[in-house]
């Protein structure tokens, strides 16, 4: 019967290519915007994850209550000891020790004398270390406009905007003001190695990064930390897996009054990120209703086009004893079948553009000259397994739901007109 109703189909492309077309560009449509809405979703979160919350964030209570001013006064001690026990109980994930700090970057000429000055946003990784793959993990290697990577301490990479800005070259000297964990005043001498691109205005225009054994020295914050990261082994974000994670350790020192106890927030948690991550899922949900909704709108009025074309068909299957139930059953099935098509067609296409936009992207860099965002300036879709069926979903429905619509008219058919009409 399949094979039967699918040579109907295919020889009779007059009732099977404008619905063939109509679910290939729904379909189409549909696998393109959920690539790149999980591409462009997934790239925020992984460039906050990788910059400024971790899958997971350790810092002190009162770190914690007042870390937008970055109260290195309040951070953590004995961070060695800690990463040590850490290791012990989550063997599943990588800690790595982050100090961020601010103040002023002056720039000295030949006399000594200072020929520009801007603010700076600091912050201190490990980059000796190999095994924290930090570098790796921040793209600091692949993203140099200048230079090369410190390789000794007193070597620092600034942002490319903020070098132009105070007319820097590479070995040029400058000398940082702040204050130290204690509240008294530090200055710190760096040679610049290397300027760099993060692709995010918030950082380009005033970043400078630093080892973090310099950041400590400076800092006054010997095996001090202002933040504990920790990022999962597998490079994937488990939502229920780093919540489990935090709940448990958090139990741990939930009696603890110490406002220099540590804490532990999962991602979502910080900047605003759970709603994000929610919105993602909730607008993939949204547009595959809205288009089965609407596919199913335009294929029920080509349902009822197609069954006002074939209403002589329909008559003359009846009025030769075959059932209403057994006609409406066949329509559906090949509804089924071309929605099958449909989506097959539709798939193929939706993919090819999803791994262009996965390849190319689109640049938004122009829209983010004076944001403070952390985002990508390149916002690209994400190629996934559930992409290869997700068009099936609104292809098949639609379709299906359109034709059971239009379908219902068999059963309106009265056995005593069918005969009038066959006899004209």
């Amino acid at each position: 019967m399949i094979q039967f109703l699918l040579k109907g189909i295919l020889r009779d492309k007059s009732r099977s290519i404008l619905p063939i077309v109509v679910v290939s560009i729904g379909v189409a449509l549909t696998v393109m915007l959920s690539a790149y809405m999980k591409g462009a979703f997934g790239d925020m979160i992984d460039q906050n994850a990788r910059f400024e919350t971790g899958h997971v964030k350790i810092m002190t209570k009162a770190y914690a209550e007042n870390k937008a001013q970055l109260p290195n006064d309040l951070a953590l001690l004995e961070v060695d000891e800690l990463i040590e026990s850490l290791e012990k109980d989550y063997p599943e994930m990588q800690w790595v020790s982050r100090i961020k700090f601010g103040g002023l970057i002056d720039v000295p000429d030949e006399k000594g004398e200072s020929k520009g000055q801007g603010p700076a946003a600091g912050m201190a990784i490990n980059l000796f270390d190999e095994e924290s793959g930090e570098a790796e993990r921040m793209n600091i290697e692949s993203s140099l406009v200048k230079g090369a990577m410190p390789q000794k301490n007193g070597e620092a990479i600034i942002g490319h905007d903020f070098a132009k800005k105070l007319n820097l070259n590479i070995g040029d000297e400058i000398t940082y003001f702040g204050t130290t964990m204690n509240g008294s005043m530090t200055f710190q001498n760096f040679v610049v190695s290397g300027t760099i691109r993060f692709g995010a205005a918030a950082m380009d225009r005033g970043a400078i990064v630093v080892d973090v054994s310099d950041a400590q020295k400076m800092l006054d914050m010997e095996n001090g930390a202002g933040e504990l990261l920790g990022f999962s082994k597998l490079n994937a974000y488990d939502d229920e897996q780093v919540k489990e994670l935090a709940d448990s350790f958090n139990k741990k020192y939930a009696d603890d009054a110490n406002e220099f106890a540590p804490i532990m927030m999962p991602l979502r948690e910080q900047n605003n990120l759970g709603e994000m991550i929610d919105y993602s899922n909730y607008m993939s949900g949204i547009f595959v209703f809205i288009f089965v909704f609407a596919m199913s709108i335009v294929l029920w009025n080509t349902g009822l086009l197609g069954g006002l074309r074939r209403y002589q068909e329909f008559g003359i299957r009846l009025a030769l004893g075959e059932a209403k139930g057994t006609i409406y059953r066949r329509l559906i099935m090949e509804a089924v079948l071309i929605g099958v098509i449909g989506s097959i067609v539709g798939t193929m296409i939706g993919l090819a553009g999803a791994y262009y936009l996965q390849i190319v992207g689109i640049d938004i860099s122009g829209y983010m000259d004076n944001s403070t965002m952390l985002m990508p300036s390149v916002l690209r879709a994400k190629v996934t397994p559930e992409l290869f069926f997700i068009g099936f979903i609104p292809g098949l429905l639609a379709m299906v739901f359109g034709n059971m619509l239009s379908g219902i008219g068999i059963y309106k058919r009265e056995t005593a007109q069918l005969f009038k009409e066959l006899e004209v």
